[in-house]
């Protein structure tokens, strides 16, 4: 008789796990507490305009990558795509003409030689490192490990050229700016900055080198980013699709709101189906939680509690989360200006933080790619912003800052979009309490529990948890945030279920 597992979230590292484990004999059964699977990955409709949530772009579809290995198991076709190709023009303070990360690496080396002169030994070393870990991670480590097969696992995939990589691991990019004289040079230390935060949620003075050498290697050929077509909904669609081919099921509108772990070493969840107000239990041999690690504290009720305070405390010491206002335009074609990038990137004024409008991360669909009607186009721009200032207000404040800030979003876009009464067609805005009341996050923080050399690699959270028979994917997890690190831990989560038996 096979296992039943209980998969909490259908965001990617959940459907991806679900999926997995279906397809090598699990009896899976997902529950999603919004309507719509995807998580930060999923989409929602406006006027013909279809709007990614959050995540605009991926990686891993290259053969060999880590989605292109999972649709290859699960049996199911590649969604189409086309290259983003610059994977992003950034645009620093008074600056009119961007920093283009090209995906062709000779073309990147000229334009970042330009840009930054005498910082290419600085770049060299990133692209070692970048070798030596996207080889090492290829190999599937288990990190960080919390047994002796975990143990194992890392060190089979360990080789003589990841050795490169071990005077480096407590080292921020900070710390490697210095060691080449490059930390006052203040344009490659804010493009640097700007870059980081997006991936790791953290800037160049904390985020760890092994983490960032990834993070910025992994826009050029043969890797890449992508621009999906139709949606990022197609991609969580097709791991639907790979989920109920292989017998599992999935169930939206059905909020999991205590796991409790049972003497029999069974786990049992306590579930509300949020139409109704109806809760019943269901118990598994193992649960997978696809949900942040702040969130999973809160849920957990168990009689070996000490085994779990320590965990518990280490959550709650965690460095705060951001959050992100979001602003969805949907628009003419006169709107964007010609040869416009897919992404880009607006830095405003060095004096200040890099969020709360004064950087914006912005996203331009492409004609025919689905998401508007022909002679329309979206844009999706988004700035990290403290949670706190949005969630502990009263309502009529919320609505005034929230006004507040797509006033001045809308003003700082249109110094390179044409935007006006006759282009913009739809517009609506997102903030951390809205994130919180569509995807369930934690005070709605995105992205994950930041990249910092204290919480990276085998110094982060593990897909191991101190309970026994749960386990956690997602963002929180190594190798952290974007569709290709939360599916990395979800097939590391899948191994260690198989080999738990």
């Amino acid at each position: 008789m096979s296992q039943e597992v209980i998969v909490i979230g259908a965001g990617i590292g959940g459907l991806t796990a679900g999926a997995l484990l279906a397809r090598r004999g699990y009896d899976v059964t997902v529950y999603e507490q919004a309507y719509v699977p995807g998580g930060c990955a999923s989409t929602f409709k406006r006027r013909r305009f279809t709007f990614d949530v959050g995540a605009t772009q991926v990686a891993g579809l290259e053969p060999s990558g880590i989605h292109h290995r999972i649709f290859a198991e699960l049996d199911i076709d590649l969604p189409p795509v086309t290259p983003c190709d610059p994977a992003c023009a950034v645009f620093l303070p008074q600056e009119t003409q961007p920093i283009n990360v090209w995906r062709d690496p000779e073309k990147w080396q000229q334009e970042r030689q330009k840009q930054f002169p005498k910082s290419e030994p600085f770049w060299q070393l990133l692209a070692k490192l970048f070798q030596a870990s996207w080889k090492f991670q290829g190999r599937d480590p288990v990190l960080p490990p919390r047994n002796l097969w975990d143990v194992w696992q890392l060190t089979t995939a360990l080789r003589l050229d990841t050795l490169i990589t071990v005077p480096f691991t407590f080292m921020t990019v900070g710390d490697a700016l210095r060691l080449y004289g490059l930390y006052n040079d203040r344009r490659l230390k804010t493009f640097l900055d700007l870059q980081l935060k997006l991936y790791s949620q953290v800037d160049a003075d904390e985020t760890a080198l092994l983490y960032a050498a990834t993070a910025l290697g992994v826009s050029q050929e043969p890797q890449g980013l992508y621009h999906l077509q139709g949606s990022m909904q197609v991609l969580s669609d097709r791991l639907v699709e790979g989920l109920e081919k292989h017998g599992g099921k999935l169930f939206t509108g059905h909020c999991v709101e205590k796991i409790e772990t049972l003497e029999s070493n069974k786990t049992q969840v306590i579930i509300r189906q949020r139409k109704t107000g109806e809760t019943f239990t269901k118990t598994a041999d193992h649960v997978v939680a696809n949900v942040p690690v702040q969130n999973l504290v809160k849920i957990i009720d168990s009689p070996r509690k000490s085994r779990f305070n320590f965990y518990q405390q280490r959550v709650e010491k965690l460095p705060e989360a951001s959050g992100a206002f979001v602003i969805y335009l949907g628009v003419t074609d006169e709107a964007i200006p010609e040869n416009c990038p897919p992404h880009l990137q607006f830095f405003y004024e060095y004096d200040g933080p890099i969020g709360e409008n004064n950087s914006l991360f912005v996203s331009v669909s492409k004609p025919g790619d689905g998401r508007a009607p022909e002679g329309q186009r979206t844009i999706i721009a988004s700035s990290f912003t403290d949670t706190q200032i949005w969630n502990n207000i009263s309502e009529e404040n919320y609505q005034q800052l929230k006004q507040e800030y797509t006033i001045e979003a809308i003003a700082r876009l249109s110094n390179y979009f044409q935007l006006n009464s006759d282009t913009i067609i739809h517009q609506e805005a997102a903030t951390p309490r809205t994130f919180a009341y569509y995807t369930a996050r934690d005070k709605g923080i995105v992205g994950g529990i930041g990249q910092r050399v204290s919480t990276f690699g085998p110094f982060g959270i593990a897909t191991r948890t101190p309970i026994k028979n749960l386990w956690l994917v997602g963002d929180s997890t190594h190798p952290g945030e974007g569709t290709a690190g939360v599916s990395y831990s979800a097939l590391t989560a899948v191994r260690q279920i198989e080999q738990n038996g």
